[in-house]
């Protein structure tokens, strides 16, 4: 038995039917059905007729993840599914062959039916793990830092201690996602940096960079508000925002959301904000969230650092020597995710 990863899309497109449905699926509309496909061959000769402009590393590099989807991946092989909604990765286990399933969305698609068994927060993982991770591929064989053992502890045994720096192997020739791995660097180190009362101050500061006038509740007790905000001369205009920062381990659930309303109500805030690192619970759909918009806003750990990293210049630089980051600029590559 194997583990491997298998990416939902860049940005997560695949992500609620492969767990509504038990599936992994991958993208590559544009190529036909490949159930009778026997060799590598006929991959790479199917593919050139699917995308005749692309160049022959980009077309062997997508020849070798969907052969591996067809045919190395096994019966019973353990999988490893990022999630983007957020900050965890579903674990499941491989049921069966591949198929081309015409009855899921608009377009076919190429799909391995999987049982997903449980979701783990990314904490739960090495930083040597998570660099395997962060492949630029949508489908690889994860193969070191005995990520298998760990995962395989972690759906017998439940969730270990946090992790320690470790020297374990991480190799300089993998093709790694830059951006991949400096958004769970930054992750892990906000993680750890600005637990509890921290994250507030965090969720504080991007509110003013935005021309909030606010009110950050002390440690302890707060009424149900972390964060008091208004625009205008001295936050008496409106949108008047009343803010939950819950920085646990935990994702939190409907309760959460209707105790934020009755907050809201009590400071007569037109507006409520929602922030929690660890997410949200499955039963908060993002249809679910989707009913609050005109009245709250919702951030998971991932939303939370899109907005740090866009309201990053204007934080004081106190704040910025707390949270040490710079600019880079990166090439992408040409056969990048799928």
């Amino acid at each position: 038995m194997a583990l491997w990863m298998i990416r939902s899309g860049k940005n997560g497109e695949r992500e609620a039917l492969d767990l509504e449905y038990n599936l992994a699926i991958v993208g590559w509309e544009e190529v036909p059905d490949l159930s009778t496909v026997q060799s590598r061959e006929d991959l790479h000769r199917i593919l050139q007729q699917s995308y005749p402009l692309f160049k022959a590393n980009t077309l062997s590099n997508y020849a070798g993840q969907l052969w591996s989807f067809l045919r190395r991946i096994e019966t019973n092989d353990l999988v490893i599914l990022p999630l983007k909604t957020r900050p965890f990765m579903a674990i499941g286990r491989v049921t069966g062959p591949y198929a081309y399933r015409k009855d899921l969305a608009s377009i076919p698609l190429h799909v391995r039916p999987v049982t997903w068994l449980k979701e783990v927060p990314r904490s739960a993982f090495s930083q040597a793990i998570l660099y395997s991770l962060g492949a630029f591929m949508t489908v690889c064989q994860i193969q070191k830092n005995q990520a298998e053992e760990v995962v395989r502890g972690l759906l017998e045994k439940g969730l270990p201690p946090p992790h320690q720096k470790s020297d374990e192997e991480i190799s300089e020739t993998d093709r790694m996602d830059p951006e991949v791995l400096a958004l769970d660097q930054i992750r892990d180190f906000i993680g750890q940096k600005f637990k509890g009362h921290g994250l507030a101050r965090l969720v504080a500061a991007i509110l003013e960079s935005q021309g909030y006038h606010l009110v950050v509740s002390p440690p302890g007790s707060d009424g149900g508000a972390d964060i008091v905000a208004g625009m205008g001369p001295m936050g008496f205009g409106s949108p008047r925002l009343v803010v939950q920062v819950k920085s646990g381990d935990t994702p939190v659930d409907s309760k959460t959301v209707l105790e934020l309303q009755g907050t809201m109500k009590d400071f007569q805030a037109d507006h409520g904000l929602l922030v929690s690192w660890s997410g949200f619970k499955k039963s908060l759909t993002p249809k679910e969230l989707s009913k609050h918009f005109f009245g709250v806003r919702f951030w998971d750990g991932d939303e939370l650092i899109r907005n740090v990293l866009s309201s990053y210049e204007k934080f004081s630089k106190d704040l910025q020597s707390e949270l040490p980051l710079k600019k880079i600029w990166t090439l992408i590559p040409e056969d990048a995710e799928e």
